[in-house]
Order: C-alpha cells, then structure tokens, then sequence
C-alpha cells in the first residue's frame, strides 16, 4: 500500500472530492448510491446535499425516491438517513440493534412492550399491504384506532421501533412529504449481507466515499462500536490507499488522487453546503475541516442542529441560512474578497432543495 502524506488542511480538499462535490455524479440515485446513507434528518437539506453532488440538469432526489430506488430511514445512530432501497435491510441488520437496545429505556417509560409492538404492526400492515403508501399522520391514526396512544412521542417511537425492525420504510412522495410503506413489499430485490461481509462493506464504502478517513470515524458515522469499525476496516484495508496526516493513518480510495489532481482546484474554491451536510458529520474528528474554536457557531449550543457551512480551501470559514433575499452568510471573521465574491456565486446557483 502506497502512503502519501498530506497536510490537515488538504484534508477537507480531498473529502470534497471523495465526497463528489466535485465533480459531480450522473443522478440523485448514484449520489445515494455512492454515500450509501446521506444524513437526511432535515429532508430539504437532505435534497440540497444530493443536488450539490448531482450533474445540473438530470432528476432530483424526488423521482428517486418515486422510483423505489432511495428510501429513508433511521439505519445509522437513530437518525434518519437516505440510502439506496436495495441496502436497507442488510444495513440494518448490521447496526440498528445497538440503536434498539439504546431506546428500550425509552420504549419502557413509554409503556411500549411487546403486545403494543404487534398491535402496530399489524394496524401498520393492514393499511399498508398491496402496496399502499400513508403519511404519518394516517398511520398514527391507525395505531390509534388499534388501541395504542400516540401522543407524547409514542407515537414516534413506535415508528421508529417498526422501522428499526425492518417493517416500515420512507418511500415516494405525496403533496411534497413522504408516505410510510412495508418495507419488504416497497424493496422486491434485497442485496443479502450478513455479519462480518456486511460490516465489510460498510466499512469499504465509507472508505472509498468519506475518505481520507479512520476506523474512529467510521464508528462515529455507523454508530457501531470502535472495535467493529477497526475489524472492517482491516477486512478492507488492502483494497484502499493510505494518507499519513500528522502521524496518523487515514484510508481513502485508491483513485482518489487522480481526481483530487484534476479537480482539487475546483474543490479548494467556496461552496455553501447545507446543515447536516456528510462533509461534517460522517467524522469522529472535525478539526481537519472545522477549527475547534468555531464548532460553536456551527452547532449553536451544542443541540445538535448542524448549520449550513460557507468552505474554502477544504475548511470552514463561516455558516450561512436561507432569508427572504437568498441567503445570509455570516463569516467566522472576515470574508475575504475572494470568499465574498464565491458566496454570491454559490448563492445564485444553490438548489432551493424543494420536494414535490
């Protein structure tokens, strides 16, 4: 395996490209595809992200969603994630049991035992089955109709625990919010992974897609133990290309240097990307991308709302949120010329992220 060394600062540049915000791929489902699960807690974001990675002109993320071909989730760390239909059941067969023993706690305070998991499922799969689609409403209204309250987030948590069990999924859109389907009618051709194949090639095409990146980072991203994450990266590690930063090893694709070489210019330009963007979250440690000192501004207090990023060079320099003119971009110091005048293109060209 050939080592290369970087810097940290060229760190942000190659994830840019790894990434593929630049260039970008042929269509929605490839992006999702090559990601294998983009953080899709705010979907508009989510639609943003996608379409940052997307050629100009081809189909959003909605006639991929419509064609079965990307569905939503909660299979990474109980947060809703887009990822290719094919590889849901396997993905979650690999890590949301750690997230179901993590809300049993919850399900109890709740009063959620086992008879109420199965009075929603079959509620769920009487006005799912034959292949129908409800918004949340609807299929809340259905649990309640079977005898199980909703309110104080019980609702919610049944949701998530028949998601997590492999039930449910998020499928094609109506008047612009996604319907819940049964995920075994919605997904005909499941891709069959089991144990250490499956984590494997989690770990491969978390490598090939966020690198340069650790085996810490992939358990931050996977929500799997430290141990597991060291385990497939090592199952894959003769197939990836090594970068030593500081000291530390970080994997990445082997053709990512030719890429980064004829588009790294392009990517150390300003893009504005969106809150809870993979360019942030998919990493154990930010530092390379986000200087400790401004975390702060970019998750304000701490609560786990990501905001949108203004990047250059591969680093953070400054958040930015959509207003009534476009958007208002505010700089950790000072925009820079440069940095200014790459706002404002960015601004003119930004996907507005609009579902249906």
């Amino acid at each position: 395996m050939v080592t290369v060394a970087l810097t940290a600062r060229e760190v942000g540049t190659w994830r840019l490209v790894a990434q593929r915000v630049v260039p970008p791929l042929p269509g929605s489902a490839q992006v999702v595809e090559h990601l294998t699960c983009l953080q899709a807690q705010d979907l508009r974001a989510a639609a943003t992200a996608v379409a940052l990675r997307t050629a100009p002109g081809s189909p959003g993320l909605a006639a991929a969603l419509d064609d079965g071909r990307v569905v939503r989730s909660w299979p990474l760390r109980g947060t809703l994630h887009l990822l290719p239909a094919a590889d849901l059941p396997w993905v979650l067969a690999l890590c949301a049991p750690r997230v179901l023993r993590s809300t049993a706690t919850r399900r109890a305070a709740l009063g959620i035992g086992d008879d109420d998991v199965r009075a929603a499922r079959t509620a769920a799969e009487e006005l799912l089955g034959g292949g129908r689609g409800a918004s949340r409403a609807e299929l809340l209204a259905a649990f309640e109709a079977a005898g199980q309250a909703t309110a104080a987030g019980r609702g919610y948590h049944l949701l998530l625990h028949l998601s997590l069990t492999g039930v449910l999924c998020l499928g094609p859109l109506r008047g612009g919010e996604q319907e819940f389907v049964l995920l075994a009618e919605h997904v005909s051709a499941p891709r069959v992974l089991d144990g250490d194949e499956a984590l494997a090639e989690l770990a491969r095409r978390f490598l090939l897609s966020h690198g340069p990146a650790s085996a810490a980072d992939l358990a931050r991203w996977a929500g799997l133990p430290v141990t597991a994450a060291r385990r497939g990266a090592a199952a894959v590690r003769g197939e990836l290309a090594a970068a030593d930063v500081d000291g530390v090893e970080l994997l990445h694709d082997p053709a990512l240097g030719d890429l980064v070489a004829a588009h790294g210019r392009e990517a150390a330009g300003v893009h504005l990307l969106p809150g809870f963007d993979e360019f942030l979250l998919g990493y154990a440690d930010r530092s390379h991308v986000l200087p400790p000192e401004h975390a702060g501004r970019v998750v304000p207090g701490g609560n786990g709302v990501f905001r949108g990023t203004v990047v250059h060079g591969g680093t953070v320099v400054g958040t930015w949120a959509r207003d009534r003119d476009g958007v208002a971009a505010e700089p950790f110091g000072a925009f820079t010329p440069a940095q200014h005048r790459g706002v404002q293109r960015c601004a003119g060209s930004l996907p507005d992220g609009r579902l249906g």
